[in-house]
């Protein structure tokens, strides 16, 4: 190398030392101007709070919540922490969220596919779907679903039967279980697991790890289903009989749960009906002669050819999608579902502290938008590395 190209080598080297140290010195003027703001706005709401004589901080947390949960999964009174209240809300939240989200992409996915169909009657069904659940507003879904449910059923002693399986009324949503429930669903959850990774092992030899891996998740279910009911059969079940205004044995579903998980996933798969048809149409007409050409049926060549490309499109418009479910669920308070908020609620009427509170909904909604966020980019990145 020449003197002269050694020179230049080097005002580079210099040139870009002097660039990095001016953006290190940007990037840390910024935070420590962010970190000065922070601490104003602290030291000045606390100030404003201790003038009033308004108790600060989250000890609160550990004195008796004074308050009921009509809905809880972890046994909950009146004498309990409060801490213990925001995790039932918290449970309560991310219960009715998976439950949509999972059911929101199922029926989503069904009616993108009949928007795409050849039959005028199944093709209007979907617009149909789409065009009114997307064009009203989620609370009046909600307020509807939940008049439905409320006003129109029978009451409870007189509820629409299953035979002596189910019964639904104003009350809710009673079902038969098996005796032991607990040993039920964890040998239901093993078998679901174990099914569910074999089949995708074999499936990964045949398509793409993304249709092996929803080829395992549907089998999983059935595995799982499967081995509740020869469950129940084995250890005999607990069925919801009337006795007197009061409906006993089995499990239940409040109406207020199954009025936010219905207007959840009404209102969210209409969005999703149209990422998957856009997914769709996205694939070229190419692909599907090609497929056609191989002797593949319609739907095989959907299955293994269109839906893991389209999916390439679809998966970041999804991640938006369930965060946006997510964050929606909070409305459950206009129906009375015990989630995060209510719970919230009801803590600041008892204790009066309504900015601790709103930090503690926040830092939730927060937390769980960023695990789906990481989950779905780890499973586009997965998606994207596959071969094309």
């Amino acid at each position: 190398m020449s003197q002269q190209e050694q020179r230049g080598d080097a005002a580079y080297q210099r040139r870009e030392s002097a660039r990095r140290r001016r953006q290190w010195s940007i990037q840390i003027a910024v935070l420590a101007a962010l970190c000065v703001v922070v601490w104003l706005l602290v030291r000045n709401v606390s100030g404003n709070l201790d003038e009033r004589g308004i108790r600060s901080g989250f000890e609160f947390l550990k004195g008796a919540a004074n308050f009921e949960i009509g809905e809880v999964l972890i046994p909950f009174d009146s004498s309990k922490p409060v801490w213990l209240a925001f995790l039932n809300g918290v449970l309560n939240t991310i219960r009715v969220a998976v439950c949509a989200i999972v059911t929101s992409m199922l029926l989503g996915t069904v009616v993108g596919l009949m928007r795409l169909s050849h039959h005028p009657i199944l093709r209007l069904l979907g617009t149909a779907h789409v065009e009114v659940y997307r064009n009203i507003p989620l609370i009046i879904q909600l307020f509807a679903v939940y008049m439905v449910l409320t006003e129109l059923l029978p009451a409870s002693i007189e509820p629409l039967r299953a035979g002596s399986w189910a019964l639904l009324s104003k009350a809710g949503l009673q079902f038969a279980v098996p005796e032991q429930t607990g040993l039920a669903a964890m040998a239901a959850l093993i078998a679901g697991v174990l099914t569910a990774l074999l089949v995708r092992e074999v499936q990964r030899r045949r398509v793409t790890d993304l249709v092996a891996g929803l080829f395992g998740l549907g089998a999983g279910v059935a595995a799982a289903l499967l081995v509740w009911v020869v469950f129940g059969f084995y250890s005999g079940w607990s069925k919801p009989e009337i006795s007197g205004f009061m409906i006993i044995g089995g499990a239940s579903i409040s109406p207020e749960f199954l009025a936010l998980w219905a207007g959840l996933t009404f209102f969210t798969s209409a969005a999703i009906a149209e990422i998957v048809r856009a997914g769709v149409l996205a694939v070229r007409q190419g692909q599907w002669n090609a497929g056609l050409a191989l002797g593949l049926t319609r739907s095989q060549v959907v299955s293994y050819i269109v839906f893991p490309q389209s999916m390439r499109l679809a998966i970041p418009p999804l991640t938006s999608q369930f965060m946006n479910l997510t964050k929606n669920s909070s409305l459950a308070v206009v129906i009375g579902y015990p989630d995060i908020v209510a719970v919230g609620n009801s803590s600041i009427n008892i204790t009066g502290q309504a900015l601790e509170v709103i930090v503690i909904i926040m830092a939730v909604y927060l937390f769980l938008n960023l695990i789906i966020s990481v989950f779905m980019n780890a499973l586009n990145s997965r998606v994207m590395r596959a071969p094309r």
